[in-house]
């Protein structure tokens, strides 16, 4: 019987226990950067070696890394001349500030009006459970899988995968494929299917700046020293230049320029500006002058001011000069930027910018480099007609804003990287209100089991 009929029949007779077993996953708050919900990430972790266990995959097993705990498992019975293939997600989320933004308590799963509403659900435990649900349903429909298969579902991706790459360089011989899928990022549409081909990079820090030993009362030294909170204002406004170029000496000089077939790609992609404003809640868009905004958040690199602390944020007021001011500062990376090429200038453009006698502190908090498949692979092109015989119609290729470990995986384990997500660009993603819609977590499975023969006859 052909892979989608077998699906297909798989999902009417199993659809209530997938639900289930969805469900049971996100009760687990396997929030890692919370220490204080480190047994309830490792319970994740175990319960996603039971269900790759029970889904027919063999030699599953918690992997210890030198922090959360990852997840192994591998199914290799299609023969030596099969393909190899290797699905990686993530079974860890994000926080869930602000809880009082919540409809319902975020880790009490619910379906509401055909959605999945819950932390979690679409990133990425409901992404791995339909891929982990198509290996199972054509292993107990067929008895076997045209690719050899194997899972690696990392616990630390929501805090910048600070261990990941040391695990793949550890475990490269058991991790070998010739293709990585990876299930953790969007589609344009549900009527709009389209596969991401490449991501940003990232790098992180956190920014100290001391302008006494501590406050200082304002009538008493007010005029007469440095205000740390007005220091880290002046270096906040002087990030980006008037037409919000970031001005890093040599920021852009390792840009790789968009070819002409990606900037006609990007043309043809129904993007409805008014309707972004409207999804984002906000009243203009901004950035780099001169570009689209896909341009800015897909193909461009970023600075952004993701927080900042100083002084008295209390009721009322203190009449105080602060002393100590915090900022923290992300830049987005694009092929061929290198983190540590960012690293090295931020630092040195602070030591530049910051005032005599006003010490700075810089923390890195992680990095990750970007992320770019050619679109001309065989394997992309196998996914793509996956997707096609799920959805009706072909993909449109697009890239995405955010930041992953696949970079690390396509570089160590020598593979192309490919992507099966089926999130919407509205589903929060890292906010209140998470949610899967069920229909593209379906179409998901489908089209998770699709790939295998496609990427085995491309191989062939």
């Amino acid at each position: 019987m052909p892979r989608d009929l077998v699906l297909a029949d798989y999902v009417e007779a199993e659809r209530e226990r997938i639900v289930g077993v969805l469900f049971e996953w996100l009760r687990i708050p396997s929030i890692s950067a919370d220490p204080d919900q480190s047994a309830s990430v490792r319970k994740s972790a175990e319960f996603a070696a039971d269900l790759l266990r029970g889904a027919g995959m063999e030699h599953a097993e918690v992997v210890e890394t030198g922090g959360a705990p990852a997840v192994y498992a591998e199914w290799l019975h299609a023969g030596p001349s099969a393909p190899t293939a290797l699905v990686y997600g993530h079974h860890d989320v994000q926080p869930v500030d602000p809880l009082h933004e919540w409809h319902r308590p975020p880790f009490e799963p619910a379906l509401v009006d055909g959605e999945c509403r819950a932390r979690g659900a679409v990133d990425d435990k409901g992404q791995l459970v339909f891929q982990i649900e198509a290996a199972r349903g054509l292993l107990q429909g067929q008895g076997s899988l045209p690719v050899n298969l194997k899972f690696l579902i990392e616990g630390e991706e929501e805090i910048g995968s600070p261990h990941f790459e040391e695990l793949l360089h550890a475990e490269r011989q058991r991790l070998h494929c010739d293709v990585v899928v990876v299930s953790d990022t969007t589609m344009w549409g549900p009527q709009v299917p389209s596969t991401c081909v490449g991501l940003r990079g990232l790098v992180a820090f956190d920014v100290t700046i001391r302008t006494a030993a501590g406050d200082l009362h304002s009538g008493s030294f007010g005029g007469s020293v440095p205000n740390s909170a007005h220091v880290v204002a002046d270096l906040v406004s002087s990030l980006h230049d008037p037409d919000g170029l970031v001005t890093l000496p040599g920021f852009y000089d390792d840009v790789r320029p968009l070819t002409n077939a990606e900037q006609r790609s990007l043309q043809q992609l129904p993007f409805d500006e008014e309707e972004w404003k409207r999804k984002a809640g906000v009243q203009r868009l901004d950035g780099e002058a001169g570009r689209s905004t896909l341009e800015r958040v897909w193909t461009r690199p970023t600075c952004e001011v993701v927080g900042i602390t100083a002084g008295y944020g209390g009721e009322g007021m203190k009449t105080v000069v602060p002393g100590r001011a915090n900022v923290k500062v992300t830049f987005r990376l694009v092929p061929d930027q290198d983190p540590q090429r960012v690293t090295e200038a931020f630092r040195s453009w602070l030591t530049a910018s910051v005032p005599a006698g006003v010490t700075v502190e810089v923390e890195q908090v992680g990095a990750v480099a970007p992320a770019l498949t050619d679109a001309d692979h065989p394997c992309v092109r196998a996914l793509c007609r996956s997707i096609e015989r799920v959805w009706g119609r072909a993909p449109l290729l697009t890239r995405e804003g955010g930041s992953g470990p696949e970079e690390a995986l396509g570089r160590v384990l020598e593979a192309p990287v490919l992507y099966l997500g089926v999130g919407l660009p509205d589903d929060h993603y890292h906010a209140p209100n998470e949610r899967m819609v069920m229909d593209q977590f379906w179409k998901g499975l489908l089209a998770a089991g699709e790939i295998w023969g496609e990427v085995a006859r491309a191989h062939g």
